[in-house]
């Protein structure tokens, strides 16, 4: 896989227009959207129910392909990849963190955040270390051997992102990644993205919550499948004015 320079944008759309459906049934979720990320942002992206969020987070994962337009994740343009080849851009451009967690029951955090490398084919001693290592940067270091029925929600949802930390990906793409916590843990895990973000980290984060969003410097409102507005808030934060 590639490495790009820092001045290569982590996500670059252009004319993005996504549509479902043929002719009376068609349905257009994008249309025309431009979005540009640069390495080491953090943005929200917000918008009501159909407003083309979804489908926005699915392109820009690799879940899914414009029907026109042009899209490039970090310098690669999904246009000229197969199937297989966007599978490997999912694994090694992007860390995905869910709602849900998605942490696989009866087997330790520590096999979890492994997990990705085991799809890279990594031997098993290099895998350890660099799961620990992700622990460690989530603050978890102390659970690594406990399993997910064992962790609480702020917990396991700490072990999700170590398992998206641990391929050291372009992208952190998130996806209501609070929407099951109460709102102490919810403070500690955007905390935590704020200090991933302060280490040089791009964070991209799907939400309807504005207190979650707050914590973006740039938030992005989408309506009607199209970009309304595009607030840059703050500079980032450094790694001192961050606290976990």
């Amino acid at each position: 896989m590639q490495t790009n320079s820092a001045s290569t944008p982590v996500i670059d759309l252009q004319a993005v227009t996504k549509t479902y459906g043929n002719g009376k049934l068609e349905v257009t979720a994008l249309s025309a959207v431009d979005l540009r990320v640069e390495r080491g942002e953090f943005v929200a992206i917000m918008g009501p129910s159909g407003s083309g969020k979804s489908t926005l987070m699915n392109i820009v994962g690799c879940l899914d392909v414009p029907t026109r337009g042009r899209f490039s994740l970090d310098g690669v343009d999904v246009r000229t990849l197969d199937e297989a080849a966007l599978a490997q851009v999912r694994l090694r451009k992007i860390g995905f963190v869910f709602q849900s967690f998605n942490l696989i029951p009866r087997t330790t955090a520590l096999a979890n955040v492994e997990l990705p490398l085991i799809y890279q084919g990594v031997k098993p001693k290099d895998r350890r270390p660099r799961a620990m290592a992700a622990l460690a940067a989530v603050g978890l270091a102390d659970r690594a051997e406990h399993g997910p029925s064992e962790l609480s929600g702020g917990q396991q949802q700490r072990a999700a992102v170590a398992r998206a930390l641990v391929s050291d990906p372009a992208l952190l793409l998130a996806d209501e990644p609070t929407g099951n916590l109460d709102s102490s843990s919810t403070a500690e895990i955007m905390a935590l993205f704020s200090k991933l973000n302060a280490e040089g980290r791009t964070v991209v984060l799907i939400t309807h919550e504005n207190e979650v969003a707050s914590h973006a410097t740039r938030v992005v409102r989408l309506r009607d499948g199209r970009i309304v507005s595009d607030e840059r808030r703050r500079a980032a934060p450094t790694l001192h004015e961050v606290a976990l």
